[in-house]
């Protein structure tokens, strides 16, 4: 269903005088106004826990926010995703990597066909060739065991498989190392190659079509280095293909037997569930990969069902927008408050910014109003220590989501409460800041001079009144992890239907890579070059020079 003009909604002309109504108003004042605000801000679901009351929005922000999204027909363009209808409307495409996650007994239809049939033959298919890996039975050409697992993909070919390996390393098998290589830079996929015995390598090709340029590279690459130590004949053994291509898998040489499926309704960024998913299937296990999958259809169907003023992707999503559009913060700090998940800042990176970077809506205008922010962070504690500073004291107001485990998974209790304690804080000292005051008493109690103090002071104040989330999971398990991918999975989506875009497709991946076979035939050529800008010409023009000298 298209989505009404966002900016000329009447629930976002009441928003945007609704915040000129409370823009003297601080978070802490909040607080004070509404001692049960903790818990009207607050909710739970498929085993997380959302507190959203550190941000500056009230319950009459709440309500306009829901009629914002009643107005921008969010349930109708959810339940248009899930029934299968093509709501990725520039490629004509359906959007169903929630089918990837469902039931088996529960019927998904594309064009009037179930799809559930090819989905669980995937998932069987992997199911078998993972337990095949694990007890020895598939093994290199010389007979060695698998030992190594080289996956070869680029953006969500590489993020999600990666991230999930990552997060849930604790209940990793021992024996299966895993390797990632995205990068179409040499080094990345030299280091790995110089880790490696050949014999007991298996390599994960990860390309929808087989034609990406980037990971078609590496995989050649790959598969040269180890043909200089086996024959064409070894290429079965130790090569297999994510893919939709069964022509180009089986030019590669890898039998079709070996060739994993998956669809166009599956977008890159959206497709760790589908077989794109087979190394963490491999990692971990394949009960732990359909726990994961299983964590997910919980998010699934809380979105799906519940209330908007009690769903959870919703919620996030409309203080996302609050955030955006009305206190115009330009950005969101992911703050993960546990070491594996490390590279899920990044994650988001792609899942957020790929789908919502846009500034044409649905209807082929310019969008009125801001879309998508830059997304960014690290690990805490490492981030107080590097860009904290600037959460806490720059000039812009940047959202953190902070996200976090109640237990931890190792046997350091006071690790874990020192970290617990760090997330805690940083939340509360972003709300709270310092006042001028309280800074020149802290200055007096240290017995500095009324001089010294007038100095320090204003650098030792605090703003404060900076918004925040906070996520809590039990514990970081496979179905809990399954269930935050899905949050956010769906936070995007809420957002792009309520800005009126398209969140499911990613043109602006495509112009640098044309221009990029251009240029790459302009550097190798020992031809003039007429075909670049200016500033261009003149940079192939040094590095042709740069490269005929010595180094």
């Amino acid at each position: 269903m298209p989505s009404n003009i966002f900016a000329n909604s009447s629930a976002f002309q009441h928003l945007l005088a609704h915040v000129n109504d409370i823009k003297e108003t601080t978070i802490s004042q909040l607080f004070e106004q509404e001692p049960e605000r903790f818990t009207q801000f607050s909710l739970e679901a498929a085993g997380l826990f959302l507190d959203y009351s550190k941000n500056r929005l009230t319950g009459t922000t709440r309500d306009l926010l829901l009629q914002l999204a009643e107005q921008q027909h969010v349930e109708q363009q959810r339940d248009a995703m899930f029934a299968g209808q093509k709501v990725n409307f520039t490629e004509q495409r359906a959007v169903l990597h929630t089918a990837l996650r469902a039931p088996k007994n529960q019927p998904h239809f594309l064009d009037g066909t179930d799809i559930n049939q090819q989905i669980h033959g995937v998932l069987e298919q992997m199911r078998v060739f993972t337990e095949q890996i694990h007890r020895g039975e598939k093994r290199g050409v010389t007979g060695l065991r698998f030992t190594d697992i080289v996956n070869i993909g680029i953006g969500g070919s590489d993020l999600g498989p990666k991230m999930v390996c990552h997060a849930l390393r604790n209940i990793a098998r021992p024996d299966l190392r895993m390797h990632f290589v995205s990068n179409v830079d040499g080094h990345a996929l030299d280091a790995v190659l110089r880790q490696l015995n050949p014999a007991s390598t298996l390599f994960i090709i990860a390309s929808k079509t087989f034609t990406t340029a980037d990971t078609m590279l590496n995989a050649h690459s790959a598969k040269r280095w180890f043909l200089t130590f086996f024959s064409d004949a070894g290429v079965s053994h130790h090569f297999v293909a994510v893919s939709s291509n069964p022509a180009a898998v089986s030019q590669f040489g890898i039998d079709q037997k070996n060739r994993f499926d998956f669809w166009d309704w599956v977008g890159g960024r959206y497709s760790l569930w589908s077989a794109i998913g087979l190394p963490i299937a491999l990692a971990l296990g394949f009960e732990h990969f359909r726990a994961l999958l299983d964590g997910a259809c919980a998010m699934d169907q809380h979105f799906q069902h519940a209330p908007l003023a009690q769903n959870m992707p919703v919620l996030l999503a409309l203080t996302g927008i609050w955030n955006r559009n009305f206190e115009e913060c330009g950005s969101i700090s992911i703050a993960t408050y546990h070491q594996d998940l490390l590279y899920f800042p990044n994650f988001l990176q792609q899942l957020d910014m790929e789908s919502n970077g846009k500034c044409v809506n649905r209807h082929g205008q310019a969008t009125q109003t801001a879309t998508a922010p830059v997304i960014w962070g690290d690990v805490g504690t490492n981030g107080q220590h590097a860009y904290f500073q600037f959460l806490h004291q720059g000039a812009d107001i940047t959202p953190v989501d902070f996200i976090t485990c109640i237990r931890p998974q190792h046997a350091l209790p006071e690790h874990h409460t020192t970290l617990l304690a760090n997330c805690l804080a940083q939340s509360k000292a972003l709300m709270l800041g310092k006042t001028a005051q309280q800074a020149e008493e802290e200055l007096q109690e240290q017995g500095l001079s009324p001089q010294q103090i007038a100095l320090l002071a204003p650098h030792r104040t605090f703003p404060g009144n900076r918004p925040s989330n906070t996520i809590l999971m039990d514990t970081l398990s496979p179905s809990a992890l399954g269930a935050l991918i899905a949050l956010y999975e769906h936070k995007v989506t809420v957002q792009g239907f309520c800005w009126g875009i398209n969140s499911f497709d990613q043109w602006g991946v495509e112009l640098g890579k044309v221009l990029a076979k251009s240029i790459a035939g302009t550097l190798i050529s020992s031809e003039p070059d007429n075909n670049h800008d200016g500033s261009t010409k003149g940079l192939i023009a040094r590095i042709r020079e740069r490269q005929k000298s010595p180094p």
